[in-house]
């Protein structure tokens, strides 16, 4: 994240918080913290935090839980090649053939 971000993201806590520090030191001190983290990442965090809190959020909730959000990335991937493959194998899914049903019933009583 930049400096120019980390403004972009001022205005969207200062919209819901109007008393949020948003002076020039703050800035920096958030960009310190900011700098290796994404900014889109830092916003849905900060509108999920404006969701449920009615005060403004610190630097930790910006940051959000990293690891469950990669985690959480992580198996939204996993479902998504999944249920990929689950399409895949339906559309080559073909009916058994007429009276398989009936063959086996047969099969198992007389055993």
């Amino acid at each position: 994240m930049e400096r120019a971000d980390v403004i972009r993201l001022f205005m969207v806590i200062t919209d819901e918080y109007p008393n949020f520090d948003d002076s020039d030191e703050n800035v920096d001190r958030h960009l310190k913290a900011l700098k290796d983290f994404p900014f889109e990442t830092a916003v849905q965090n900060v509108q999920r935090h404006i969701e449920t809190n009615s005060f403004y959020p610190k630097i930790s909730e910006i940051r959000g839980f990293a690891a469950d959000q990669f985690a959480r990335e992580r198996e939204l991937a996993e479902t998504r090649a999944y249920l990929d493959q689950r399409e895949v194998s339906r559309t080559k899914a073909t009916l058994p053939p007429p009276g398989w049903k009936d063959d086996l019933l047969a099969k198992l009583r007389n055993t």
